[in-house]
């Protein structure tokens, strides 16, 4: 025994289900694919349509229910932002030690005198070598080693002196030697 299935005439209901939608969402992008929304869910529910039922006005209502469905999930992905928003601005950066360290040493790094910083700078974070570093500053290769050197000794120095530390915690870092 076969259960037929009432036959829908979707094609004569399209105009009635975009003008709808479109009077629900004010834009034809967003009422087209309201439309597509409520044919897939006519679609998959189509058991549920009463046989002699008024098909307009059942696709009609499953229309507006996905755009009341829609309406819903932008609202509450709207909320969860804001409620993001609210939670990242509270937040505050915990005043953890190696953050203090780090803003201590990069104090100290800029209040080296500055060539001692500009030629640290090109060898420990630029990554070049002693001899192109001496190039791009324009000075004889052993002074800027000795001006790297005193720059060490000076960072070397305020890491000695902070309370807990031992001595040589900085690593030397930088380009061929």
């Amino acid at each position: 025994m076969k259960r037929s299935m009432p036959r829908f005439d979707i094609i004569g209901q399209l105009g009635s289900l975009r003008r709808y939608a479109q009077s629900l969402t004010r834009d034809s992008a967003d009422a087209e694919d309201l439309v597509h929304d409520a044919l897939v869910r006519a679609y998959e529910r189509r058991g549920t349509f009463r046989s002699g039922g008024n098909l307009r006005a059942w696709l009609l209502s499953i229309v507006h229910n996905a755009f009341v469905d829609r309406m819903r999930s932008r609202r509450s992905e709207a909320a969860r932002i804001e409620q993001a928003g609210y939670l990242a601005d509270a937040a505050t950066p915990a005043p953890q030690e190696h953050s203090v360290r780090l803003a201590q040493v990069r104090e100290a790094f800029f209040n080296l005198p500055e060539e001692q910083r500009s030629a640290l700078h090109l060898v420990a974070i630029e990554g070049l070598s002693y001899q192109q570093a001496a190039n791009a500053t324009g000075v004889p290769l052993g002074t800027l080693m000795s001006r790297i050197g005193r720059a060490r000794a000076a960072l070397r120095q305020m890491e000695d002196a902070a309370p807990g530390r031992g001595k040589n915690h900085l690593r030397i870092v930088g380009g061929e030697q």
